[in-house]
């Protein structure tokens, strides 16, 4: 079966769909990981067009681009605008000489005002599936605080995404009531997408399972998602996000799980739902979908989170807590003993649930905090049915899966980075912190550098919790803070650091930051004079909302 995507500044979004209302007929493969694999410029490997799969672009630029990854870019093509001849002839008549397949490509609309789905669905291969839905009026009302909504005048968007959940609701309830699929939902304000990449890594171990690449959690990534499984899929992860109450509740109706996993209810969007009362209003609201206990629903909630215990008489479900405090709370099933960190805060424990002998789990992961979300993952794999031994395994196997998440490397000079610039709260700015000390006390001297740029979508709180994070640096006995960035909150930062004597540099932009940290780490720490010799070195955070792009300091400072 062959699937198709409309690449145009009109409808970027009903390509999207496109690609994904396709995805059910059959998953999209990756790329192959070898030798001659698609890569960016980031050099990552590029997912495949699904077997026989086209575009259809509105754009000559995209050829563009599409010939400099492959060697026969028209051979991807349904359709194309032919636009670049009105741009530059030359260069038209030097693409029609080098790839003659254009001259008999069928043309559609060359602008965006122009463009439309009956032009692409006119030139795609005979039998390729295709859905055409109307605009639906503008969003309104807690929804439209989508991004993606927010200049969707029409409701085009709207629609766009509507179909997209229509489809993956049909498909997965009927996965689910004919082939035995399980979907196991993922909340909470920090650690979703990690816990994901767990869960992924255990149930995979059983059976062929479908997880959201990075965080693809909302209205478009979940549906996405859930359109990948087919009648082999074993395993559903749906990772769930909210930027209000009902959002959660909505994604439910479209995946509903089975086993609901909330690990905690913090202050990640705290300018959006007001209150961290609200925000555990929005995260329960994944419990209150799950089938009651005698219909096999299992609700996973953290002990050791008041707010997330508090949920329990909000389901029907079957609850059992996790804990990873020491001593664990006294209500949990699910606990960890023993726990220990390794040179670079990769935790070891021993993993103790009911019915079993206590199992010994080494993950690969890195920080304290990753001991929770991999207790909830055993939690949730188990209470799935899976042996407990075969998930104790593959949480030691795991390997870290999504880019910019503590990702822990070392140069060849012993400097440590750890990326986790993916996103930032004030929760997982403080592990992320935790762990740069621990990793950096390991090591006689080195210094422990942060990078870090603003928090986002934190409301009337910002302020104040950027200056409790300057406060909190000398705490972790950090010596360096790089902030990046120069507004309000950062301004805040600052001044607490300088205030409680961190040695603290302003950056601009992220080239300086880079820059900034090259500068001290160039230089041996005082009165050390066998530093060159050394083989661990400094330790640099590099932590913020994902808005800031500070992973591209860590590409920097990685290069060497």
């Amino acid at each position: 079966m062959s699937s198709e995507v409309a690449l145009s500044r009109r409808s970027a979004l009903l390509g999207l769909g496109g690609l994904a209302l396709l995805a059910a007929c059959g998953r999209a493969g990756a790329a192959p990981g070898g030798e001659g694999a698609l890569k960016d410029l980031r050099d990552r490997p590029v997912r495949a067009l699904p077997p026989g799969g086209k575009l259809s672009i509105d754009d000559g630029r995209y050829l563009i681009a599409l010939s400099l990854i492959h060697p026969d870019p028209v051979s991807l093509l349904a359709a194309w605008g032919g636009d670049v001849n009105r741009i530059s002839p030359e260069m038209h008549a030097a693409f029609v000489a080098r790839f003659p397949a254009l001259a008999q490509l069928p043309k559609i609309a060359q602008s965006g005002h122009a463009f439309n789905a009956e032009a692409v669905l006119a030139a795609r291969p005979v039998g390729v599936p295709a859905v055409v839905v109307k605009p639906q009026g503008r969003v309104t009302g807690d929804a439209a605080n989508a991004d993606i909504y927010a200049h969707d005048e029409d409701g085009s968007a709207a629609a766009v995404v509507q179909a997209l959940s229509d489809i993956a609701r049909e498909v997965t309830r009927r996965l689910t009531a004919e082939q035995g699929l399980d979907i196991v939902g993922v909340t909470g304000s920090a650690g979703k997408t990690s816990t994901k990449d767990l869960l992924a890594t255990i149930f995979r171990a059983e059976g062929d399972t479908v997880a959201p690449p990075g965080s693809f959690n909302n209205e478009v990534g979940l549906p996405y998602t859930a359109l990948r499984c087919d009648e082999h899929t074993r395993f559903l992860v749906a990772e769930m996000s909210a930027r209000g109450i009902g959002h959660i509740r909505h994604l439910t109706t479209i995946t509903a799980p089975t086993v609901g996993v909330v690990l905690n209810v913090g202050t990640a969007h705290l300018g959006e739902f007001g209150s961290r009362e609200n925000i555990a209003q929005a995260k329960g609201e994944l419990v209150e979908a799950l089938p009651s206990a005698a219909e096999g629903g299992v609700a996973v909630l953290n002990a050791d989170d008041p707010f997330v215990a508090g949920m329990a008489p909000r389901t029907s479900a079957k609850v059992v807590y996790y804990s990873a405090n020491k001593p664990p709370a006294s209500d949990a099933q699910y606990y960890a003993s023993d726990i220990q960190l390794d040179d670079v805060a990769r935790p070891s424990f021993v993993l103790h649930a009911p019915g079993t002998d206590p199992l010994p789990v080494k993950l690969q992961v890195f920080g304290k905090h990753q001991v929770s979300n991999a207790l909830a993952a055993a939690a949730a794999a188990i209470e799935s049915g899976m042996d407990p031994q075969v998930v104790a395994n593959a949480l030691s196997g795991h390997q870290n899966a999504s880019e910019h998440r503590m990702d822990v490397r070392t140069r060849r000079d012993g400097v440590t980075t750890i990326d986790d610039s993916y996103n930032a709260n004030p929760d997982s700015m403080h592990a992320a912190i935790a762990a740069l000390a621990y990793t950096s006390a390991a090591r006689p001297d080195a210094r422990a550098i942060a990078v870090l740029g603003e928090m986002g979508e934190l409301g009337g709180e910002a302020v104040a919790a950027h200056r409790a994070l300057g406060e909190v640096l000398s705490k972790y006995h950090v010596d360096h803070l790089v902030a990046v960035g120069d507004n309000d909150n950062m301004r805040a930062m600052v001044e607490a650091a300088q205030a409680r004597g961190i040695n603290t540099t302003i950056s601009p932009d992220v080239d300086a930051a880079a820059a900034a940290v090259e500068d001290i780490i160039r230089v041996a720490p005082a009165g050390i004079e066998d530093w060159t010799g050394r083989e661990a070195k400094d330790v640099v955070l590099i932590k913020s909302s994902n808005a800031q792009r500070l992973w591209r300091v860590a590409e920097q400072l990685n290069r060497r």
